[in-house]
């Protein structure tokens, strides 16, 4: 693999992260903060919410759905209960969407010109309708409060990560674009890690290790949360082999909780608590 195919190949890493954690983003935006790890939105419920983004995104957009679908920079967000979450997922999707039309100014052919019956030179709409093709947005007069259409944006954060993707990775599409030059690659591979890193740390999934304020339930150890940008959260027990937690031990002989073992793992902390106040 030459340097080229292989930034290329990051820079998909990336964009497909922040992608399948963009529902996770969202739904934080209407969490308070927790306090506690993991962070309050529980990984399977949030793993769903953003496959059925990503369905959602995948789907024909019928008029009615439109609105729903603007960017979020030109959404209303009332009372936002985790500013963070909120602030990192504009300046996300900005920066993505920007990308995306410096990109397309680069790389992307112009419109073909045809003629119409009377030999007039007009503009080629099956070629301007290719659905490959980015469209950036258009604006009446200057700035964004004064958009005439999202353009492509209107089709969401996913699709543009998708197109970006596309183009860093110089996927064939006719001759609608040239290969991306390797200085402008090395922009999108920058902004690409970029973006990924500010969502995993308003996820709270950014390599941090957080001590719990709860005692193992199995033998009352230490147990410290784990998280690592790109990776599954974990936990892990200080009393180590002794601990009678039916999970694995990590190759530092310590019970470790990863995945669908965490659910286990909540269920019993919150068991303990309920006897804790009951007797």
């Amino acid at each position: 693999m030459n340097t080229q195919t292989d930034r290329g190949h990051r820079v998909a890493v990336d964009l497909a992260a922040v992608r399948e954690q963009w529902g996770d983003l969202l739904a934080a935006i209407g969490r308070r903060p927790a306090a506690e790890w993991p962070p309050r939105e529980a990984r399977g419920f949030l793993d769903q919410l953003a496959a059925d983004d990503r369905a959602e995104d995948d789907d024909p957009v019928p008029v009615e759905a439109v609105v729903g679908r603007l960017p979020l920079t030109i959404r209303e967000h009332p009372s936002p209960l985790n500013l963070d979450a909120l602030d990192a997922a504009l300046a996300v999707e900005r920066d993505l969407f920007d990308l995306a039309d410096a990109v397309a100014e680069q790389v992307q052919r112009s419109v073909r010109r045809a003629r119409d019956a009377h030999g007039q030179p007009i503009r080629d709409e099956a070629d301007a309708a290719d659905p490959a093709r980015w469209h950036p947005p258009t604006h009446r007069d200057a700035g964004p409060a004064s958009a005439a259409s999202a353009g492509s944006r209107g089709y969401g954060l996913h699709w543009a990560a998708v197109w970006l993707e596309g183009r860093a990775l110089d996927e064939m599409s006719g001759d609608l674009f040239e290969p991306i030059p390797p200085r402008l690659l090395d922009e999108v591979a920058a902004s690409a890690r970029r973006m990924r890193l500010t969502v995993e740390r308003a996820l709270g999934r950014d390599g941090r290790t957080t001590t719990l304020d709860k005692p193992c339930p199995w033998c009352c150890g230490q147990l410290a949360g784990h998280t690592k940008s790109g990776g599954e959260p974990a936990v892990t027990c200080s009393t180590g082999p002794q601990c009678g937690a039916p999970v694995l031990l990590d190759d530092r002989s310590r019970r470790v909780w990863r995945g669908a073992e965490l659910v286990g793992l909540w269920a019993a902390l919150d068991a303990a608590q309920h006897n804790g106040e009951n007797s």
